[in-house]
């Protein structure tokens, strides 16, 4: 099988590729490992990418944009005269790497494509990425990797280098554009991330500026106007110019990494600028020190300590500069550790993820945000994913006293995002057996559970008969829709058997709206305040599904769906969280009698979501707690306590 792996970076591009059962290797772009992510947009309408890019760009540096990845926030890019969509550029980019790929596989194409993002990638960021790498022509088997579980993938696969279950990794990634952060566990199965953090006004190109404006300081005294003009250009003439410094600025900046100085030199009439790597290191210690400090900041969010984890492992060019791993020692007390090139780690760590446990399964939300404008058969319930009530808050777990933190002792609390909207655990496992969760469990388990991944992500068009209007999954756009916070997902998959006296082909009602099937599966639930149909905030319609409402507290709503099949009961949850485009915490249950699949998934902000089925039956239960709710503990061990067949009340 041929895998490709492509690191879209800010200021480069890293492919790697494992063909014909070779080991991976870096796939050379215009004969180097690395290829620009610079675009220029030509005056008949194309686009140039890579060093021919950087070249066309001297001659009008309008056209040109250095750093597309940037701006996938903007959805278009003004290049001269020409309005370019991000996803053109972005597409650009890729299809070079894809046809050049295409020539060294002898005119084939990839088997599967792995695609690295930010760990704080959202669904749209993530989907902007796959939208793109298709119209690159990479195929429909594209599958995304976050990049702390790939850089992590990568120490782990260096001989001397151990990352066991139970171990925990933080990764410093300080690329061109910003600075992230990432604690990753391991597991028997893989790996998760515990907690995630970034700064996103931090990186080599912020550090260029500070350059440039230390070098402005010495020499614009001479030509305040020329000077000027080099910071805002008018002419080509200006654009060139500037384009130029900033080149030997950059450039100037990595030699102070090798040596102790270096001169930058300048057009007429300034002369050449001497600096020093005191200097230099005096004009970004501050920001560095931020990333420091949020670096301690996420390891203490999951209740370890620096000394605790196998090591802080660097990524990202920007990682070079020397100070970073001087602070990082001088700080936290641990030496950082870099392997190999780290511009190359997250594209070459990707390959050692397994195929079978690739994270964050994004579906294709395009097509599915359309359905639901179309539709007003939106069934899934809003505000509702989660299964901490509560946003995520630092553990409050204390690490052991000795020794690597086993899986047994990670923090039971939801990650925590140190700065910015709340982080949710993204987990790596191959598909063995599901994760099974005691019953009945009195707490939460205590390590974010890598939940099993089906085949890596086909992103064809639905079936006919998956695009009607018997989607529950519409919930998790409505989620999204007033939620708006991160969401942690969970795979159901039924085995085993159940044994319920009524008969679940009866779709029958009483005056609640239960039918024999589902009033079993309620058990005590249906003694609470329950109505027929989907009442979460506002009726909501469920055709080709009987549904029931029940509201033991208030913002808690526990819904029960009757499906005509069990396949619709699967393929409703699994566009759910496809729709959401994250996983999160899975296992099984079992209680009166009967057993099950259940899935949670974390918003924060007090808003959490729990799906269960029962094994055998066409029944899907959701558990929702929204923000403002009287519950305020655990969602799965409300779950268990109080919701599952056989439990109290």
């Amino acid at each position: 099988m041929n895998v490709l792996s492509v690191d879209l970076g800010t200021s480069n591009t890293v492919a790697v590729l494992s063909a014909h059962g070779r080991p991976p290797r870096v796939v050379d772009v215009d004969g180097a490992s690395m290829m620009p992510s610079a675009v220029f947009a030509g005056e008949d309408g194309g686009l140039v990418v890579g060093r021919d890019a950087e070249r066309r760009a001297r001659l009008d540096p309008s056209r040109f944009e250095p750093n597309p990845k940037r701006r996938v926030d903007e959805g278009t890019l003004l290049l001269g005269d020409t309005v370019v969509p991000v996803t053109d550029a972005l597409a650009g980019v890729l299809r070079r790497v894809a046809d050049e790929t295409s020539r060294q596989l002898g005119g084939k194409k990839p088997d599967e494509v792995r695609l690295t993002h930010p760990a704080q990638w959202g669904p749209v960021r993530r989907n902007v990425l796959l939208s793109a790498a298709r119209q690159a022509g990479m195929g429909s088997n594209l599958v995304l990797v976050p990049e702390p579980v790939a850089a992590a993938a990568h120490f782990a696969s260096f001989p001397g280098q151990t990352l066991g279950s139970g171990q925990a990794l933080a990764v410093y990634d300080l690329g061109a554009g910003t600075f992230d952060v990432a604690i990753v566990g391991a597991t028997q199965n893989g790996f998760v991330v515990l907690a995630e953090a970034g700064l996103p006004d931090l990186g080599g190109l912020d550090v260029d500026q500070a350059l440039l404006e230390h070098v402005g300081r010495q020499v614009s005294h001479r030509d305040p106007a020329g000077w000027q003009r080099l910071l805002r250009p008018e002419s080509t003439g200006d654009r060139r110019a500037q384009r130029a410094l900033r080149e030997d600025v950059k450039a100037s900046k990595e030699a102070l990494s090798r040596h102790p100085q270096t001169e930058v030199p300048l057009p007429e009439p300034f002369d050449d600028v001497l600096v020093t790597r005191v200097e230099l290191e005096a004009l970004i210690r501050p920001g560095m020190l931020r990333s420091v400090e949020l670096l301690a900041a996420t390891i203490r969010s999951t209740g370890m300590t620096p000394d605790r984890l196998v090591g802080i492992y660097l990524v990202g060019g920007s990682s070079r500069i020397p100070l970073v791993a001087t602070l990082i020692a001088e700080q936290l007390r641990v030496v950082p550790t870099s392997l190999d090139q780290p511009e190359t780690a997250v594209a070459l760590g990707a390959h050692h993820v397994p195929q079978e446990g690739i994270t964050m399964r994004t579906g294709d939300m395009s097509s599915t945000i359309d359905a639901v404008r179309r539709s007003r058969a939106t069934t899934v319930p809003p505000r509702t994913s989660g299964f901490n009530a509560q946003a995520p808050q630092a553990p409050q777990q204390q690490a052991p006293q000795t020794g690597p933190t086993p899986a047994q002792q990670y923090p039971s609390s939801s990650p925590q995002r140190v700065q910015g909207p709340p982080s949710r655990p993204i987990p790596v496992q191959s598909p063995q057996s599901p994760p099974s969760v005691p019953t009945p469990v009195q707490s939460p388990p205590s390590i974010p559970t890598p939940v099993q991944h089906h085949a890596p992500m086909q992103h064809q068009p639905l079936p006919a008969q998956r695009q009607n209007s018997n989607k529950v999954w519409y919930m998790a756009t409505a989620i999204i829709a007033v939620v708006v916070i991160g969401i942690v997902s969970v795979i159901i998959a039924t085995s085993g058997g159940s044994s319920l006296a009524a008969d679940c082909d009866d779709k029958t009602t009483d005056a609640q709206g239960f039918t024999p099937c589902m009033r079993e599966v309620a058990g005590h639930v249906a003694n609470r305040d329950c109505s027929d149909g989907m009442n979460i905030n506002g009726a909501l319609q469920t055709p080709g599904a009987v549904a029931v409402t029940c509201k033991p507290d208030s913002g808690t709503y526990i819904v029960y769906c009757q499906f005509d099949s069990e396949g619709l009961v699967d393929d409703n949850i699994e566009e759910a969280f496809s729709t959401i485009g994250s996983q999160g915490e899975s296992g099984s249950w079992d209680g009166g009698g009967m057993s099950g699949k259940y899935q949670v998934a974390d918003i924060g902000s007090g808003a959490g979501l729990l799906m269960f089925t029962v094994t055998d039956t066409p029944i899907m239960g959701t558990v929702m707690v929204l923000p403002g709710s009287d519950y305020t503990g655990d969602l799965l061990e409300f779950f268990n306590e109080h919701v599952k067949p056989g439990s109290g009340t």
